[in-house]
């Protein structure tokens, strides 16, 4: 693409947490955003008094036209998809009828959903991305941005294109700090290995930032990232750090007090955030339904299988939490004993 990388609307296709945030802060900036989520009384709170980013960072009120799947029309050449890992399938066939030729889709998600999102829709049509910034849905027309992290947009073969380069540079009217970057994969997988400590917080009531510090699960901890990293390296791809992970910390042969003072990092990070809980914990607690863990952490034992490995800590993590999605577990530190048992 060449003329019209940055022309036309941006079509957001999951308005809550991160698609009502990005698209909130693009539409502020300049840039014609069309907001298109599943629950109709947040469409009609957006339509009715436009979206309301609350918290720290900033308080605004955007409005942008929003519509239900059943009531979008047009095609669209720029295409964020910002919906739970494990409605990605659904979403992309969805997509599918508005997505324009030449057109491509962003995945600000969780976990490597690319690789659905390509099945469907073509890898020529698929950017990759990670983005780490604290924000919640509250309800119908209200997000709170609780705490900026990386934003990291890429190419799934590493290459630097024009799309690209627009991409990033409409993303850094959001998040200044946004870069690009020719190992998205390894972004991915550095989140994956974050993403599964969130994961174990999420077994507790603590935040975020309680529970990692809590040294009685140093070993627990620094054992499952190693875990996630092990596959990783079997999958070829050199994971990356971000936000005060370091993935070289969490290798099996590193310094025990590299794993701390990146803990540490993580623990810092998070205490700079409004956003206390993590999403998986707010799922579990607040909104009583299923979460990412089955698209998002199940899948890397998945991986594992492939490749000779055994993931226990994995497996155990996954469990643990069906348990609690299925009101068979409170959410109780006890549970962190639980998955520490594991490695004995």
């Amino acid at each position: 693409m060449t003329a019209g990388e940055d022309s036309g609307p941006i079509l957001i296709w999951g308005a809550g947490a991160i698609g009502g945030t990005l698209g909130a802060y693009l539409a502020r900036a300049g840039h014609p955003v069309v907001l298109v989520d599943v629950v109709a009384e947040h469409v009609a709170a957006i339509n009715e008094r436009g979206l309301a980013i609350e918290g720290p960072i900033a308080e605004l009120t955007q409005t942008m036209p929003s519509f239900t799947p059943d009531r979008l029309e047009g095609r669209y050449r720029r295409a964020l998809l910002c919906v739970k890992a494990h409605h990605t399938a659904d979403a992309a066939a969805a997509m599918r009828p508005f997505l324009a030729e030449d057109g491509y889709v962003v995945s600000a998600q969780n976990g490597l959903n690319e690789r659905v999102i390509a099945g469907i829709l073509g890898r020529e049509r698929t950017i990759g991305a990670f983005v780490n910034f604290g924000a919640d849905y509250i309800g119908p027309g209200r997000v709170v941005y609780g705490g900026r992290g990386a934003v990291v947009v890429g190419e799934l073969d590493g290459q630097l294109t024009p799309r690209l380069d627009a991409l990033h540079r409409a993303l850094r009217d959001f998040e200044p700090g946004a870069i690009t970057t020719d190992n998205i994969w390894g972004y991915l997988w550095g989140k994956l290995a974050y993403g599964a400590l969130l994961f174990a917080t999420a077994l507790t009531n603590d935040s975020i930032a309680d529970a990692l510090a809590l040294p009685q699960y140093f070993a627990l901890y620094r054992a499952l990232g190693a875990e996630i990293l092990r596959v990783a390296a079997a999958e070829g791809v050199r994971p990356e750090g971000f936000n005060g992970f370091h993935p070289v910390a969490f290798d099996a042969s590193a310094d025990p007090a590299a794993t701390q003072r990146s803990i540490d990092e993580m623990v810092a990070h998070n205490r700079k955030s409004a956003k206390s809980h993590s999403g998986i914990w707010r799922d579990l607690a607040v909104r009583k339904r299923k979460t990412e863990v089955d698209a998002q952490i199940a899948v890397i034992a998945e991986i594992a299988a492939t490749h000779g490995l055994r993931a226990p800590l994995t497996d155990s993590l996954v469990r643990l939490v069906h348990e609690i999605e299925d009101g068979k577990r409170p959410m109780d530190r006890a549970n962190l004993d639980a998955l520490a048992d594991v490695m004995r």
